[in-house]
């Protein structure tokens, strides 16, 4: 009867959520066969790519955490881009909510020794330590102790790979050395190195000591993203490794040109803020103009 009002009671409140649903759910099924509804679906995530299959790059970054990690992380994160940092153990010490938060990004957080010694020419037994409290400091920070590491200059010798094996470490080195560090105030030539050297499957050495290398990488992932290029970490890309073993190598293979470059147009335009000064490096003394920051200290 007309002005009829059903009983509020919960049986007559259950049913009419059911029909509202089943209806809601039929307009998008409808929608969908028809076209007239799109349906979204999430992203490719970095953490889902089969690099088995697809184009990957490894980007790695040297010597943080620094002032300029926090920015390189919401670059990484806004291309959904992983990435691996290899830290050092007294700057995590130093600064362990840094490193942190580059746990907590998704990022693979390996060692970079303790102090950045030459680990081949320091004294045997000093090995264990640069391992063991880089590894303490990185757990301590992160919750996750290391099961890579990259010894400063990518130095290794059999008294070293034995002891990164006792600790549960695998040495990584890299395909792709594009000096940042050495052109910090030239990019076009860093630049260059990547667009000839990089390949499927190169492992990149970066340091995140410098703002220009932050801006280098911020301009060129689309590059590499135009090249079909999935930025993942070491570990995703070249799986588990035996601790003890040592990947790649200290310099850089024969040019490969296997990238094409993008217009100038879809090269996005850096911030117009100004850096913040770099932090304290703690001083490297045994590989001449090497220590933690570079030459320029990280400026």
């Amino acid at each position: 009867m007309p002005g009829m009002r059903h009983p509020d009671t919960v049986r007559w409140s259950y049913w009419r959520t059911v029909v509202g649903a089943c209806a809601a759910a039929l307009v998008v099924v409808v929608g969908a066969c028809t076209g007239d509804v799109k349906i979204d679906t999430p992203a490719e995530s970095a953490a889902d790519v089969d690099c088995s299959v697809v184009k990957c790059v490894a980007l790695t970054f040297d010597d943080g955490p620094s002032p300029y990690t926090d920015r390189l992380l919401q670059i990484l994160k806004d291309n959904d881009a992983g990435a691996t940092f290899f830290l050092i153990g007294n700057k995590v010490a130093a600064n362990p909510d840094g490193a942190k938060r580059i746990a907590e990004a998704g990022m693979e957080v390996g060692s970079h020794t303790w102090e950045h010694p030459n680990m081949t020419t320091i004294p045997v037994e000093e090995i264990p330590a640069q391992f063991s409290r880089a590894n303490d400091a990185i757990e301590q920070a992160t919750g996750r102790r290391p099961t890579l590491v990259r010894t400063a200059g990518g130095l290794i010798n059999d008294a070293v790979l034995a002891e990164a094996k006792r600790q549960g470490l695998a040495d990584i080195n890299w395909d792709v050395i594009p000096f940042d560090w050495a052109n910090d105030s030239d990019t076009a030539a860093t630049r260059y190195m990547l667009m000839t050297q990089i390949k499927p499957n190169s492992v990149v050495l970066f340091h995140d000591t410098y703002s220009s290398t932050v801006d280098l990488v911020q301009q060129f992932i689309p590059v590499l993203k135009a090249n079909d290029y999935h930025l993942v970490t070491v570990s995703q890309m070249l799986g588990p490794r035996e601790p003890g073993s040592a990947y790649g190598s200290r310099e850089n293979g024969p040019p490969v040109n296997e990238l094409r470059d993008i217009p100038a147009s879809e090269i996005p335009t850096l911030p117009d803020t100004p850096s913040p000064t770099p932090m304290p490096n703690f001083p490297i003394t045994d590989i001449p103009g090497a220590n933690s920051g570079g030459p320029t200290n990280g400026a």
